[in-house]
């Protein structure tokens, strides 16, 4: 109930919109979400931990966002993004809220550690996520678009 509040207080606030759903953008996050794991693996390769943790993190939300798209659904609050993912969508949200976390405490605390082993792995788990959300864009049909555009009109 709290994060149904939560997603009511950024719909009012118009942080969440509904729109017409726009394959064209969808794609654009697709195309910037691989350009970002790619581009944190290159900094992983160089021992650019922090900037690589950060451009994980980045790669799953634009795959996130790129679903959102699909759907007909702005969000500009990562969080509320999040919740959606999970609330409407039904799928796990462990991964990328994990990746926030990570990308919050390295970008902005200066006395965080980062293992380049712990980097490896999140590059993992993001390309494990960004394919289980590519997979479920992909087979999203007209019908399952209008049933999560009413479930979420209903959430809020």
């Amino acid at each position: 109930m709290k994060k149904i509040n939560f997603l009511t207080r950024v719909y009012n606030e118009k942080k969440l919109q509904f729109i017409v759903p726009s394959e064209e953008i969808k794609d654009s996050y697709i195309k910037k979400s691989e350009s970002n794991l790619i581009s944190a693996k290159i900094l992983l390769q160089n021992n650019r931990l922090e900037e690589s943790v950060s451009l994980i993190y980045y790669s799953m939300y634009h795959m996130l966002s790129a679903l959102m798209f699909k759907v007909g659904i702005k969000c500009e609050n990562h969080s509320a993004s999040i919740i959606i993912l999970k609330e409407l969508f039904n799928i796990d949200d462990s991964d990328i809220s994990f990746a926030k976390k990570e990308r919050v405490d390295k970008q902005y605390y200066t006395d965080s550690i980062i293992a380049k082993k712990e980097v490896i792995e999140s590059v993992k788990k993001a390309e494990s996520f960004n394919k289980e959300l590519f997979d479920f864009i992909s087979r999203l049909t007209n019908k399952k678009i209008e049933e999560y555009q009413k479930k979420i009109k209903e959430m809020i």
